[in-house]
C-alpha cells in the first residue's frame, strides 16, 4: 500500500480542517515547504495536497506554493481542489503534478470530466467525498443528488483509474476510518482505491494494507503526532511485498 501524507492549503498556509468545517480550521504550518521536506525525512514517496481555498470557490490560489512543495521536495504529487477545467488541469500536470484530482466538476461536469479522462489518463483522479451516503461537493459544502456506490460505477465505467474516497463524517475526527466502506468499494470496483478521512492510528494503517488497498492519505493523525509516518510507510510496504 502507498502512503499519502497530506497537506490542505488556505492562504498558503497547511491546516487541517474538522470534519470539512471551514470555520473549524487548526493551522499548522505557514510553511508548508517545510512540512513537506519532513515527509520527505521520514521515507515518504507521495503527497497528498489540496487548495481548500480552490475546492470553494474554484480558484488556483495556491498554484504558486505547490509549484514550490513538488520542485524542493521532490515528492510525487497528487492535487487536488478547485480543477474544473482542462486549462486548470493542464497548468497543474505542467507543474509536474503526478495527477490531479477532480471533484465538484467530476459531478458537475460530466463532459469535462470524460474530456479530462480521454486526454490525460491515468493522471486524472477523482476524489468522491461522502456524507450521509452522498457525493459531496463544492468543499463539502452541498451534497449531490449522487450516491456513492452509483457515482463510482459511473467513474469505472468512463475509464477513471484511481478513486480517492472520503468519508468526510470521519475526517479530521481521530475516530478511525470507514474500513467497512473501503471493504465493500475494493469488493465492487477494480479501481485503485486510495482511503481517506479517519486514518487515526497505526492500527488503521495495518488493516487497510491488509485490504490490499492501493493507498491511505494520513492528515491530521501527522499532525498531532497519533501515528508516525516512518512506522506507516514501513509496515504499508511490508503488506505490499
Amino acid at each position: 500500500m502507498n502512503i499519502f501524507p497530506a497537506i490542505d492549503l488556505i492562504d498558503g498556509c497547511a491546516v487541517r480542517l474538522y470534519k470539512g468545517d471551514y470555520s473549524q480550521k487548526t493551522v499548522y504550518s505557514d510553511n508548508p515547504v517545510d512540512v513537506a521536506k519532513l515527509f520527505v525525512e521520514a521515507g515518504a514517496e507521495y503527497i497528498h495536497i489540496v487548495d481548500l481555498d480552490g475546492a470553494r470557490d474554484g480558484s488556483n490560489a495556491n498554484l504558486s506554493v505547490i509549484s514550490d512543495i513538488i520542485k524542493e521536495s521532490g515528492l510525487k504529487a497528487e492535487v487536488g481542489g478547485g480543477i474544473r477545467s482542462i486549462e486548470s488541469v493542464k497548468k497543474y500536470l505542467d507543474l509536474g503534478v503526478m495527477r490531479v484530482i477532480l471533484g465538484t466538476a467530476a459531478v458537475k461536469d460530466p463532459d469535462f470530466l470524460e474530456e479530462a479522462v480521454k486526454t490525460y489518463a491515468e493522471r486524472v483522479a477523482v476524489g468522491v467525498d461522502i456524507k450521509d451516503g452522498k457525493v459531496a461537493v463544492k468543499g463539502w459544502t452541498e451534497l449531490s443528488q449522487y450516491d456513492c456506490f452509483e457515482f463510482c460505477e459511473r467513474l469505472q465505467n468512463l475509464g477513471v483509474k484511481t478513486v480517492i474516497c472520503t468519508d468526510i463524517s470521519k475526517d479530521g475526527a481521530m475516530s478511525g476510518t470507514n474500513l467497512a466502506l473501503y471493504r465493500q468499494l475494493k469488493e465492487r470496483f477494480t479501481m485503485e482505491i486510495v482511503a481517506s478521512g479517519g486514518v487515526s492510528d497505526i492500527e488503521n494503517v495495518k488493516r487497510l494494507t491488509e485490504m490490499d488497498m492501493y493507498g491511505a492519505i494520513l492528515g491530521k493523525a501527522l499532525y498531532t503526532g497519533s501515528i508516525d509516518l516512518k512506522q506507516a510507510i514501513k509496515i504499508a510496504k511490508e503488506g505490499r511485498v
